[in-house]
């Protein structure tokens, strides 16, 4: 417990200390947790964390508990009783599965993390409804289950993969594998092209307060929307209405700034059609509108100032102004946020929100302030 919330620059104090009665190795290991669960907090939660056993990649790649709770939820009420679990982690999909009452086989073909996987499922009293197991997945018998959870690996030794089919396992065998099971979710990254989405799944991008986290592939069950965006907390979901693009119109009152979910699932018209507004740009991602009302889905920003891109001109717009907290947001922009934060030097004690962007073509600056 004394490692619990310690600081980085206690830790050589602390190690010292303890290597006085604990082996060297494992006062290493148990610092390297601490720093971990640390880090873990943020996506499950002070209370599981803090319980919890991690690796480096394990915290990374996990699914936020929030996400993980939404998913799992969505199985349940679909009647699905079993999961298997495939590229499970260290177990943050199965352990929301499980809580919610669903029978877990998680399969992990690294021997470290299938064991991280299990020991989470013991420490959080949930071994009753998750059996690990370390094996290949391509060759993981799924037939017992009602639904199958594919996440892929999607980092290789150089980053972050892009192309699906270089996913471990690839994409395409993920489909064949979703295919065969009643129910099927596979997890992908968010910038998947449209395209890519099989005529016979639905695709639904989430985001968790803003962050978009991720898009799943759902196969199965009663006929959805075969566009969604999904925004939690909440949920709040926004079915694609197949919409044409929505006209571009000169900058109203109030600016919009649709969820990044909306953006990635292509419905920013369905945003527009509620705000009854328009396009600043044809190819900007920004919603005008004379009139304010409420969306989950959008962010809303009463705009004072349209001008052309000048950062004199900005520079003495904000000095005039006593603007000293500047918000910096950038759309369709070269120009960095920090550093036109860095040239135009803001002073003062009051605020505003400058958008770099294009309007009807012509590089801009909206200032503003929210709603």
């Amino acid at each position: 417990m004394e490692l619990r919330d310690h600081s980085p620059a206690q830790e050589l104090a602390i190690a010292t200390r303890l290597r006085r009665e604990h082996p060297p190795e494992l006062v290493s290991a148990a610092l390297g947790q601490a720093r971990l669960r640390q880090r873990a907090v943020a996506k499950f939660g002070a209370e599981d964390a803090y319980r919890m056993y991690f690796t480096p990649n394990g915290v990374e790649q996990a699914t936020r508990r929030s996400v993980a709770e939404y998913r799992a939820a969505r199985f349940s009420a679909l009647g699905v009783g079993s999961v298997a679990d495939l590229c499970s982690g260290i177990g943050g999909d199965a352990i929301a599965l499980a809580r919610a009452g669903v029978r877990v086989l998680a399969v992990d073909h690294d021997p470290l993390t299938a064991a991280t996987a299990r020991a989470n499922a013991q420490a959080l009293g949930l071994s009753e409804f998750i059996e690990v197991r370390c094996a290949d997945v391509m060759e993981t018998d799924t037939g017992p289950y009602d639904a199958v959870f594919v996440d892929p690996a999607r980092r290789g030794g150089r980053g972050r993969i892009f192309d699906p089919e270089a996913y471990s396992p690839p994409l395409s065998w993920a489909i064949e594998a979703a295919r065969t099971r009643p129910h099927a979710a596979l997890k992908i990254a968010p910038g998947i092209p449209h395209e890519l989405v099989p005529p016979d799944f639905s695709a639904e991008w989430i985001s968790d307060e803003k962050d978009v986290k991720e898009a799943v592939l759902w196969h199965g069950g009663p006929a959805t929307p075969r566009i969604t965006a999904t925004l939690l907390p909440g949920p709040h979901a926004l079915p694609s209405n197949e919409l044409p693009d929505p006209p571009v119109r000169p900058v109203g009152r109030y600016l919009y700034e649709p969820d990044g979910a909306v953006v990635r699932a292509h419905l920013v018209a369905e945003v527009a059609e509620a705000l009854d507004g328009g396009l600043i740009d044809a190819t900007i991602a920004y919603i005008t509108s004379n009139e304010l009302r409420p969306t989950p889905f959008a962010t809303a920003y009463e705009v004072t100032d349209v001008l052309p891109f000048s950062l004199k001109k900005l520079k003495a717009l904000l000095r005039s102004r006593n603007v000293g907290i500047l918000t910096v947001k950038k759309r369709g922009s070269a120009v960095e946020p920090e550093e036109l934060r860095r040239r135009v030097k803001p002073q003062g004690p009051n605020a505003a929100t400058v958008f770099l962007t294009r309007v009807n073509g012509a590089p801009s600056m909206l200032i503003g302030h929210p709603a």
